[in-house]
């Protein structure tokens, strides 16, 4: 199955266990991608914690060939041109990423 997720929250809590769900979906064999948006492009700078060690979860999520883009204009309000963990995308993009889903989440 392919998975897309929209991220939009810099919540600890809620960028971890998307990470986590999406991890376990791509151990579990189907094709994740992951668009931050809003508040979600800000994952970079959070820090990590015991609690919630978001880096290696996104990392890890990397590492097992899931794709992650952000949002151009989210990261253009926050006066960032680029994302530190990932390339930048648009509103076409992410259109595509939905039309190629089998299912969409959004989270936060």
């Amino acid at each position: 199955m392919k998975i897309g997720i929209i991220l939009q929250s810099k919540n600890p809590e809620h960028i971890w266990n998307t990470f986590r769900l999406a991890i376990t979906a791509l151990k579990a064999g189907h094709s994740v991608k992951i668009s931050l948006m809003n508040e979600g492009v800000e994952v970079e700078d959070i820090s990590d914690t015991e609690q919630f060690d978001i880096s290696k979860r996104i990392q890890e999520f990397k590492d097992l060939k899931g794709v992650l883009v952000a949002c151009e204009t989210c990261l253009k309000i926050r006066s960032k041109s680029e994302s530190k963990v990932c390339p930048i995308t648009t509103m076409i993009d992410l259109v595509k990423m939905i039309d190629e889903s089998d299912k969409v989440l959004v989270f936060g």
